[in-house]
């Protein structure tokens, strides 16, 4: 039918099999955001672009939208493979988690152009940059997470305290007041230094090119994910498998 094919660029964030030769592919698309679509063949020995739709390459399609939920692949082009990210382990977990972070929080067929130039970057960035230590910590990986809970809306706020204002003395953070407490109003909160509310600050101001240079010590990139964590449960009612792999 005229009309039901359309071109985008998409990230493809998870590849599922699907009968003897198909898969079942979840797209992130730069002009319609989330969307489901198959595969045909392209598991069998002489699919000519089985490799171009590996998780994690950043495609050019052209996709035809039939009666059902999924749309159809019938032309893709590589715009980058990411090779790199899928060949090494700790790369590999960095870019699990983030991916499934992006399907949590962007879970439909809605167009978010900045959170699609996010996701381009951060895979761009993680493609060249060494993770070292535990994956879930990586600075990059952080900085990716934090940027999407600011692009869904639920920016934590860390320079001040949000239930008084008070700029110092800060001493936790509130996942159900979405940012620091001071001292006075810290009950119940998740204990955080400032020095680890400063490197989340420095992470959401940095690009995500730079992330590793944002000068994280151990424990502001631990305290970095526990704002992340209970930011993800509280607002969104979820927790994530790949960080708890």
């Amino acid at each position: 039918m005229p009309g039901r094919s359309y071109k985008t660029e998409a990230v493809v964030l998870r590849s599922l099999r699907y009968g003897e030769a198909d898969r079942i592919l979840h797209l992130y698309t730069a002009e319609r955001g989330r969307v489901g679509a198959i595969a045909k063949g392209i598991r069998k020995m002489r699919s000519r672009v089985g490799g171009r739709l590996e998780p994690f390459s950043h495609v050019a399609l052209v996709l035809h939208r039939g009666a059902g939920e999924l749309h159809t692949v019938t032309s893709v082009d590589l715009v980058r493979s990411h090779a790199a990210v899928r060949e090494a382990p700790d790369r590999l977990r960095v870019a699990s988690i983030g991916a499934e972070a992006m399907l949590r929080l962007f879970s439909e067929p809605e167009a978010n152009p900045r959170a699609f130039t996010a996701l381009v970057r951060f895979l761009d960035a993680l493609d060249g940059t060494p993770v070292g230590g535990r994956a879930e910590r990586d600075p990059l990986g952080l900085a990716f997470q934090l940027k999407l809970l600011w692009l869904s809306g639920y920016l934590p706020h860390v320079t001040a305290c949000v239930e008084c204002g008070a700029r110092e003395g800060l001493a936790g953070f509130s996942p159900r007041a979405g940012g620091a407490v001071c001292r006075a109003h810290a009950a119940g909160s998740a204990p955080v230094s400032p020095e680890g509310l400063a490197g989340i600050e420095r992470l959401l101001s940095t690009p995500l090119a730079e992330a590793h240079a944002a000068g994280l010590g151990e424990r502001a990139r631990r305290e970095a994910l526990t704002v992340v964590t209970s930011s993800y449960e509280e607002h969104g009612g979820f927790r994530l498998r790949t960080l708890s792999a």
